[in-house]
């Protein structure tokens, strides 16, 4: 991609300004339209949202969008909505031993609503917060009890696949583990023996790190630095890695760009995280200089990559192996076409991965972070603006151009397109408002936004 340089968060503002409104029509018109009984809306379909069920790991994006919505425009009718669907329909979300998404469903909205409490954003109320902080400690520990041990000691959260799976995905679901460690839970285990719910995050962090990036160098030295698998198997007998898969990218030899971008997002919102983590914590895994190196290592490569296979406005393709992709071998040094006739462009893998690169760059300050955040920027100015941006008021998505399951055929493709285009997501729609809502507190001056500001 190619770098704007000399852009500040201030030249967005009046892209957020028009953002926002139209960010608030999206999410009206979901809740006066959509029919919960057919489940989680998933993605749009000729502009109306509908549902794909595969796992339910897109409802907290939807009533977590209305929370941010709150959040940046203090809309009390979004803070209702996104309450009351809390309430209503995410308890099952809570408990769900089947799945590795609980940072998704279950951060974006109790997480979110005991964060703007503690900001003094809602009214205190000592019962209600309590109710949050009980889902999210038992959210963290549902997360926590999917475990696999690898050889050497260690292992991961495994994904709904089996205990043989570990996704790419799951490094920035594990803000749920993240805060219910940060509330003091402790999950008991059997003959009531307690489990560390930070060696856990700990263990499987480093483990995707280990596993999930690759570096070109050791075991890696035949790869390419910052290429990420989307699942890494293990053999369940012995604990041994095997070999790479992909369950959404074109295959397990290239990079699918949204698996990328959760790496992207998810190591620097850690690091955010165990940052303020007291130094005995981190101790026994060889203190904070040990732990943020493994990651920062994982991270920096990770949006190295990025930055180097994403077309010039910031817009990745789907995959990075992608077969068509050899009809276009200028591609990187021209903006993203969503339009072209060979392969569909992912704006939500974008837009995730601007989150990662603005975080990053914050992390790591302005002599060693500038590149990052202004890449960062530079996506976040083409998100928001067309042909992404979705302006037609008949259109329920917010962000146009992702894409959900590629191989299995589930997107859209217009009458009139060869390729899937023109369609949201909910995890897109979200992870938009999120990095938004990141870069208009820069620009308002208010505390800068993680997913656990004042959480205790």
């Amino acid at each position: 991609m190619i770098i704007d340089n000399t852009i500040n968060a201030s030249d967005l503002a009046a892209a957020l300004a028009r953002f926002w409104p139209i960010s608030g029509a999206k999410i009206r018109s979901i809740e006066a339209g959509y029919d919960t009984a057919k489940g989680s809306p998933v993605f749009t379909i000729e502009g109306r949202y509908t549902t794909r069920g595969w796992t339910e790991w897109t409802q907290g994006f939807q009533y977590g969008s209305a929370i941010l919505q709150f959040d940046a425009t203090g809309e009390s009718a979004f803070l209702d909505a996104g309450r009351n669907g809390t309430l209503r329909f995410m308890a099952p979300h809570v408990s769900h031993t089947g799945v590795h998404d609980h940072g998704f469903n279950n951060t974006s909205t109790y997480g979110n609503l005991l964060r703007l409490m503690g900001e003094g954003r809602l009214p205190a109320n000592d019962w209600e917060a309590e109710f949050y902080r009980l889902a999210l400690k038992i959210s963290g520990a549902v997360q926590a009890g999917r475990w696999s041990p690898v050889a050497g000691g260690s292992g991961f959260i495994y994904s709904f696949n089996g205990p043989h799976s570990l996704f790419a995905d799951t490094i920035r679901s594990l803000r749920a583990l993240a805060l219910s460690h940060r509330l003091g839970h402790v999950m008991m285990g059997e003959n009531d023996q307690p489990v560390s719910l930070i060696e856990r995050l700990i263990g499987h962090a480093r483990t995707t790190a280990d596993y999930a990036v690759f570096y070109g160098e050791g075991r890696d030295f035949y790869d390419v630095r910052g290429r990420v698998a989307h699942e890494s198997i293990f053999n369940r007998n012995d604990g041994n890695y095997r070999c790479t898969n992909s369950q959404q990218g074109s295959s397990h030899f290239s990079t699918w760009t949204r698996g990328l971008a959760w790496i992207m997002a998810g190591y620097p919102e850690q690091l955010e995280f165990l940052a303020t983590e007291p130094p005995e914590t981190l101790a026994p895994f060889g203190g904070f200089k040990a732990v943020e190196a493994f990651m920062l290592k994982a991270a920096r490569a990770a949006c190295d990559f990025f930055i180097e296979n994403t077309a010039a406005d910031g817009i990745p393709y789907w995959d990075t192996g992608a077969p068509g992709l050899v009809n276009m071998p200028d591609r990187h040094e021209r903006p993203a076409d969503p339009f072209n006739d060979y392969e569909p462009v992912d704006s939500s893998a974008a837009a995730i991965a601007a989150q990662g690169l603005l975080r990053l760059g914050a992390y790591l300050g302005e002599e060693h972070g500038a590149t990052y955040r202004q890449a960062g920027l530079t996506v976040m100015r083409t998100l928001l603006d067309e042909p992404y941006l979705s302006t037609k008021p008949d259109h329920q998505g917010l962000l146009l151009h992702s894409i959900y399951h590629q191989p299995r055929g589930w997107d859209h493709v217009p009458a009139d397109q060869k390729i899937a285009c023109g369609e949201s997501s909910m995890w897109g729609d979200y992870h938009m408002r999120e990095a938004a809502l990141l870069v208009q507190r820069e620009i308002d001056r208010k505390p800068y936004y993680t997913f656990f500001n004042t959480i205790a």
